[in-house]
């Protein structure tokens, strides 16, 4: 029996792809295969020797211990695209809101006091100051071009937007998922100096953190837009409020609010709203709980952001997934190790990723204890598994 421990809700739609028969998924176990959560903080947590993989329901993974974890010999896998609509249906409403003043015209109207003659009154004396601006014809700069930002740029397309985007790490499978007439920026300078709202789609890293500052405001056309639903740290508050401030920004739209921008009259905040659609919830448990399983049961890695890519059909024999860091003679001593158990490769594959190298390898016998020892004692190996 398999173990699966939940450190946060996750959809049942995503836990009923593991049989009840053969998996025990629980939000108290001991002894866990696996672990899967959305937003829980794992930084701190003292992971069991007993989990193969970690699986996060959503994007993001800046709440689990990468590193750690490679360390381990334990892959990470997300679910990127499968909350890509919830994403972009708010990416649009967020131009609406600020293009149209929506927020601030609600509040006015909110705030109206007297019978209704007198507010009749009000709102045609008042509705000048809220006089906003359509989509159709304006340019929308999309920086970061995975499954969201295609899609965000896709529907602003739609709506009768020019679109610019920007991303040196574009996919194939998301160059042919875009629409063909997104214009390419060669730098996010070129992308700021020609937009009239600019989308944030990318991870935060050291290389996207604050990647709107004050040095690339200066750079922007006056009355830019700026949404950010990607990640608190991309975006520079402290800038845009002060090029708000100063005329130069129109608004600021972010779904991370603070004691800076809540109250402030050109700033829309939303409380961390970007995946919280029960039909992403759904999508992003269901896609992670196949990866984990597949990967439990025969080595599959997909969508993982520290392993390769790995999928290799199931030969009759008996599979090893084995974990190494990624130097010299990793395989020679690995096969060498089965050579001597008697074991002959049916099929094998063996790929790297930065720091680490994972091999699948189906063999006609099952291997030994000894010969998985001797395989684990290997100067560099991280992890044996015998499927």
């Amino acid at each position: 029996m398999k173990k699966i421990l939940t450190l946060n809700n996750i959809s049942p739609a995503g836990l009923e792809h593991f049989p009840r028969e053969s998996y025990e998924v629980a939000s108290e176990i001991q002894h866990p295969d696996a672990i899967l959560l959305r937003s829980f903080n794992m930084h701190d947590m003292d992971v069991p020797d007993s989990v193969k993989a970690i699986g996060r329901a959503g994007a993001g993974v800046n709440n689990i211990p990468v590193d750690r974890m490679s360390q381990k010999g334990i892959p990470v896998f997300n679910a990127p695209g499968a909350n890509a609509n919830a994403v972009k249906e708010l990416v649009i409403a967020g131009m609406l809101m600020a293009s149209r003043n929506l927020c601030q015209a609600w509040d006015y109207s909110r705030s109206l006091e007297g019978d209704d003659a007198s507010i009749h009154k009000a709102v045609e004396a008042g509705k000048k100051q809220f006089v906003g601006f359509e989509l159709p014809g304006k340019t929308l700069g999309v920086v970061g071009l995975g499954a969201i930002g295609v899609q965000v740029a896709n529907g602003a397309r739609a709506l009768g937007m020019n679109v610019i985007g920007f991303d040196p790490g574009i996919t194939v499978k998301s160059a042919w998922q875009m629409s063909s007439d997104v214009r390419q920026a060669a730098s996010v300078e070129e992308l700021l100096a020609n937009v009239d709202y600019v989308s944030f789609h990318v991870p935060l890293v050291d290389a996207t953190r604050n990647m709107i500052n004050a040095e690339r405001l200066k750079l922007i056309r006056d009355n830019t837009v700026i949404l950010n639903f990607s990640r608190n740290g991309v975006v520079d508050d402290e800038a845009v409020v002060a090029a708000i401030d100063a005329g130069k920004v129109y608004a600021y739209v972010c779904d991370f609010p603070s004691n800076l921008l809540k109250d402030h009259p050109r700033v829309v905040t939303l409380p961390h709203l970007g995946a919280s659609t029960q039909q992403a919830e759904d999508n992003c448990a269901v896609m992670v709980a196949d990866e984990v399983r597949d990967f439990i049961e025969s080595g599959n890695v997909r969508n993982s952001v520290n392993f390769p890519e790995m999928q290799m059909p199931r030969n009759d024999g008996f599979r090893l997934a084995i974990v190494n860091e990624n130097v010299p003679n990793m395989l020679g001593q690995i096969s060498t190790c089965m050579a001597e158990a008697g074991l002959n490769i049916l099929d094998m594959i063996n790929k790297s990723r930065n720091d680490l190298a994972y091999t699948l390898v189906d063999v006609d016998a099952e291997a030994t204890p000894v010969c998985l020892e001797h395989i684990a004692s290997i100067e560099g190996v991280l992890n044996v598994r015998a499927l």
